[in-house]
């Protein structure tokens, strides 16, 4: 998929100082990989074989799901093989295409968590015309969207990857490849690969935050002109779920970028534990929130783990 002139691959990194004990540090990587694979998994099972999860909010569930599932898949292979295996070399195609997904998959899970907070606010503010405006064929509309605005958005960087030379140092800072990581190898101008990222953060990240603040603004204005604290409470618990997996996805994004931009002293074992955070707690954090927090997803697992007992 991708060419560049000097052909030599890229060398990545586990912890640096640790590697002796990496097939110890292994272990919680490996579980914590299966039990993101087991909870999003058991999700999309549920979501696609229940019937009465068949509805928007759970089918934008799936999606956020499957963003996850696609995110731990991606990293899983050369994590693993760095810590298990000491299989530090990828070659460079390798790794501008696990970039590229790396840094789409976290656009599109952004767009997801915006597109979960509009269906909430639907359901809240206009609940008698909720199942007119989110149909089947806007829901799909909505998730070709934003796997395109991700799919596209991230292409332009990812290409100038491809075409730079790399003359310096091959070796990487983390266990896999990320955009911010591999320019600074190259032996080239990379101002655009400096500033175009920060545009699409802006774009992406910060507009979504501000759009999905803005949405529970109006969604409390709404939940507090109900006169029943009953029905308040109902409707607030409705959006508890992913107001959870909002700040998990939105606290790791900060945290990660605050150690990048002011932690320049930090030790480094810090910014490579802030990176697994971020790319590992999201996936692992919001099947065991929604399973915590929703009934209905509560009530389908017991039906599923009673049919298989039967």
């Amino acid at each position: 998929m991708w060419t560049n002139n000097s052909a030599a691959p890229f060398l990545l990194t586990g912890f640096l100082g640790f590697e002796a004990i990496h097939h110890w540090i292994s272990i919680p990587f490996f579980a914590i990989y299966l039990s993101i694979l087991f909870g999003n998994g058991t999700l999309l099972f549920l979501i696609q074989n229940d019937h009465s999860l068949h509805e928007p909010m759970y089918y934008f569930l799936a999606m956020l799901a499957g963003t996850d599932l696609g995110m731990t898949l991606t990293t899983m292979p050369t994590v693993l093989g760095v810590l298990l295996l000491n299989q530090r070399e990828i070659p460079q195609g390798a790794c501008f295409t696990q970039s590229y997904f790396i840094h789409t998959l976290a656009i599109v899970e952004s767009g997801v968590l915006l597109a979960m907070a509009y269906d909430r606010f639907i359901a809240i503010r206009s609940p008698l015309r909720y199942n007119s405006i989110l149909t089947n064929s806007q829901v799909m509309k909505v998730g070709l969207g934003i796997l395109m605005r991700g799919f596209v958005s991230i292409l332009p960087p990812i290409l100038q990857l491809s075409r730079f030379p790399y003359c310096h140092s091959h070796v990487l800072s983390y266990a896999f490849c990320l955009h911010q990581d591999v320019m600074k190898l190259a032996c080239a101008d990379i101002t655009f690969n400096r500033v175009y990222p920060v545009i699409l953060v802006a774009l992406t990240y910060f507009l979504d935050a501000l759009i999905i603040l803005f949405s529970y603004i109006l969604i409390l204005k709404t939940v507090m002109g109900i006169a029943s604290a009953e029905e308040q409470a109902k409707a607030l618990n409705t959006c508890v779920s992913h107001i959870g997996c909002v700040l998990v996805f939105y606290i790791t994004v900060i945290g990660l970028t605050f150690i990048h931009r002011f932690g320049k002293h930090a030790p480094h074992v810090v910014h490579i534990t802030m990176s697994y955070v971020h790319f590992l707690f999201p996936p692992l954090m919001n099947p065991i929130i929604y399973s915590i927090k929703t009934k209905q997803i509560q009530r389908s697992f017991v039906r599923l783990f009673s049919a298989n007992r039967a």
